[in-house]
């Protein structure tokens, strides 16, 4: 299989909703934010029993100006008091994300990043754990859980977090352990409903659930502060339009921190290797009663299970629509098919919609490759082994600068678009 490097745009903890600041830049913000970090690493030390400071990208999106912590072997590269300025170039994208570039892992964010202190280290610490996880034993994986975009799949993730919600609020040991029995209630009998689906979701917490715990850890929130950034993070992902990439930012931090309370180093025991559910029940010593079904039905009230249920009846009623429309647009319709190359990928995870049998849908997305750059704004299809994308039908073709409904790419030379005159469609091919 050709080589894929995927990079996640993190936006859980959008900067929209914990305060801005200007677009502008300002360089002794960005010093001040490397000492930050750097100090809070270091305090941090006994969570991995490594300190996880170490290079660092700081971007704007909108310029592509990036500030660092270090000398990127790169002669654009300007020095300003403890930290460097340069141009990122566009052949990378620009996300919250671990990058390889000019033969360094960094840890790029996005700017502006937030006012809030704690937000900003606990982003920081996140993509930071992504850079040192490879070292730490912890393979990067990303599987879709595809089964968190259908309606039971949905509703009982929810019921696990508002069970997760009342859990992390509990003073009372007994209160709390019972909300986290139920929460693990909920998340067993959804798995039992979709097989396969523990093993998959169980991937994306062991990476994007570890890194997040890891943020929130080092962040250094005390406990009234903890409990509502839980809370507020929980409450805003919940209006997310799917679940399927985003899931484990929520679940894996407050089982994690709730472990924290009992074993501050827990995350020390486990490995790509390990089952965090199986571990968290082990370790909290919960036992879960056999028949989960009538067990569900009895506790659901407890946790907004009317409200849930209708919402997500409602919700899947408009997204038969909208997936019948996707189809339409991308298979029965002219379109156009990118086979890749050598990939790089950037997205948002929260709004993407799988389609069964034929990938997933995502809104917004960005890809360099060999043949050049395709951005997308308005949709595209990713084959399920992520071999190649369709887009919409070109309307435009001016040189190397092909154009479609919401999308648009920038081809290199000994690249070119051909039509199918049978099929009416389109693909890329390379010139001979």
């Amino acid at each position: 299989m050709k080589k894929i490097s995927i990079t996640f745009l993190y936006l859980l903890l959008s900067a929209l909703a914990l305060g801005q600041e200007s677009k502008e830049t300002k360089p002794d913000s960005i010093v001040q934010y490397f000492s930050e970090i750097k100090t809070a690493t270091k305090i941090g030390y006994s969570l991995w029993n490594r300190d996880l400071y170490d290079d660092i990208i700081l971007v704007n999106p909108e310029t592509r100006q990036l500030f660092s912590n270090n000398f990127g072997a790169d002669s654009s590269f300007v020095q300003y008091k403890n930290s460097y300025i340069a141009k990122l170039p566009d052949s990378v994208n620009i996300a919250n994300t671990s990058l390889t570039w000019n033969g360094r892992t960094w840890a790029m964010i996005m700017l502006p990043l937030s006012k809030d202190y704690y937000a900003r280290i606990n982003l920081l610490a996140h993509e930071l754990f992504h850079s040192a996880q490879s070292a730490l034993g912890f393979v990067q994986n990303n599987s879709e859980s595809t089964h968190l975009d259908q309606e039971n799949g949905r509703i009982y993730l929810r019921l696990e977090l508002e069970a997760l919600k009342k859990a992390v609020c509990s003073d009372a040991q007994d209160e709390q352990r019972m909300h986290l029995k139920d929460a693990l209630i909920f998340r067993k009998y959804r798995n039992s409903l979709f097989p396969g689906s523990a093993h998959i979701e169980n991937q994306l917490e062991l990476n994007e659930g570890i890194a997040e715990y890891t943020g929130v850890m080092i962040s250094g929130r005390d406990k009234e502060k903890t409990k509502k950034h839980f809370i507020d993070v929980i409450d805003r992902f919940f209006k997310n339009p799917t679940y399927v990439r985003s899931f484990a930012y929520n679940t894996t931090p407050i089982y994690g921190y709730i472990m924290s309370l009992k074993d501050p180093l827990w995350n020390q025991k486990i490995s790509v290797n390990t089952d965090l559910t199986v571990f968290f029940m082990r370790e909290l010593n919960i036992e879960l009663p056999k028949d989960l079904a009538a067990t569900v039905k009895a506790i659901t009230a407890e946790y907004n299970g009317k409200q849930i249920f209708t919402e997500e009846q409602l919700r899947a009623e408009k997204i038969k629509k909208q997936i019948a429309l996707y189809r339409s647009l991308f298979v029965d319709q002219p379109h156009m098919t990118i086979k890749f190359e050598k990939m790089n990928v950037s997205f948002d995870p929260r709004n993407i919609l799988p389609i069964t049998d034929l990938g997933t849908v995502y809104p917004t997305i960005r890809i360099a490759d060999n043949w050049g750059i395709l951005d997308v704004k308005s949709g595209a299809l990713m084959a399920p082994n992520w071999d190649k994308i369709t887009v919409s039908r070109p309307t435009k073709i001016e040189g190397q600068r092909i154009e479609g409904e919401g999308w648009v790419m920038q081809l290199k030379d000994q690249y070119t678009v051909q039509k199918d005159e049978s099929l009416n469609n389109y693909k890329l091919i390379k010139k001979q």
